[in-house]
């Protein structure tokens, strides 16, 4: 049992106003990665793009390194899907010098390779533009008008950028474990890279939790470091001016919380001062950051979605989005639902 409970995150629309159920079968939850550039056609790294059923990432990496005959290494891959729903994903295999096997040997009723292209580099952690979703959910009750208006201010608005909770594992564990790496505890490098995750990940929640209970989330402070939408580059905004404020409000730029680390850009004046008042109120993770993480980066506090779109069918919601990469659907549901949803 986890000492650490995490807490219910500030809704921003008010709290959700209805309930449905998401999963109940593979094709309620349809999420296909957009990979940002298109494969060059040679190289010595095979791009697949995947679809799955019922398995997660690791365990396909797994199957096309036996399959190819080369390492786990030798696979990449841009993040990692959940096993649950119907995912289209994209995967590399380096095979220099090397044909390709074939792939439809690997295929099964959960997995089909959908396009093999050649590119000259490896596909690494991260580089995706973003995920398409199709979500449908199931015997939706609850208020339509209410929850149609909600979507429509999400649509405009964007909502609350928080971390979904598979970051944190299950009952937070992952935030437990986080403090005993701190405390001395040895842990395997991949496993204390998941757990310093959860701990940043924690950390800007809570700063995120605070701008959202003040109104302030997708507005400009004085101090705030804000992502550029179309590049993902940062800047500083010394005075939350006219100027900042209507881009914000337009969608050009994003205001952003800390991930937090060694040393990194931080939010200044009425920005850093949120900023400053999480941190001081959690040293034990701050502490163990600075002595164990990489440098601090910036996520945005709001994620707008593309292409939002949404109908009433007789088995409930659909919904129709993308994200840009790391954002969560559940994040977006949870406005509409709340925490019920299962991990996406």
């Amino acid at each position: 049992m986890s000492q650490f409970t995490l807490p219910v995150w500030p809704f921003a629309y008010g709290g959700p106003n209805g309930s449905g159920e998401i999963k109940t079968v593979p094709d309620d939850f349809i999420v296909e990665e957009i990979l940002g550039f298109e494969p060059e056609g040679s190289g010595e790294h095979v791009f697949l793009f995947v679809e799955k059923i019922g398995e997660n990432t690791e365990y396909v990496a797994r199957l096309l390194a036996r399959h190819a005959g080369v390492r786990q290494r030798d696979i990449g891959y841009a993040g990692l899907k959940d096993r649950h729903g119907r995912t289209r994903q994209w995967f590399s295999v380096w095979l220099p010098g090397k044909d390709d096997p074939d792939w439809s040997a690997v295929e099964s009723e959960s997995l089909k390779v959908l396009q093999a292209v050649r590119h000259p580099r490896k596909l690494k952690r991260g580089v995706l533009a973003g995920n398409r979703f199709e979500i449908l959910l199931r015997n939706w009750q609850g208020d339509r008008a209410q929850a149609e208006g909600q979507l429509r201010q999400i649509q405009t608005r964007g909502f609350p950028n928080y971390f979904g909770p598979q970051r944190f594992g299950h009952q937070g564990r992952n935030i437990d474990k986080a403090l005993a790496l701190f405390g001395g505890a040895k842990v395997k490098r991949e496993q204390a890279s998941i757990y310093l995750s959860a701990a940043r990940s924690y950390l800007f929640n809570l700063i995120l939790a605070e701008r959202v209970s003040q109104g302030n989330w997708d507005q400009a402070l004085a101090g705030d470091i804000f992502k550029l939408a179309a590049s993902n580059s940062l800047f500083a905004g010394a005075a939350a001016d006219a100027g900042l404020a209507s881009r914000v409000a337009a969608g050009e730029i994003h205001p952003t919380g800390v991930l937090y680390g060694k040393a990194g850009l931080f939010a200044e004046a009425d920005a850093g001062q949120i900023e400053q008042a999480v941190l001081d109120g959690n040293p034990l993770l701050v502490q163990g950051l600075k002595n164990h993480a990489d440098a601090a980066d910036r996520r945005a506090l709001r994620a707008i979605p593309g292409e939002l779109g949404w109908e009433w069918e007789h088995a409930g919601l659909r919904l129709g989005f993308s994200l840009p990469a790391g954002s969560y659907a559940t994040a977006l549901l949870r406005e509409l639902i709340g925490d019920e949803s299962a991990a996406a």
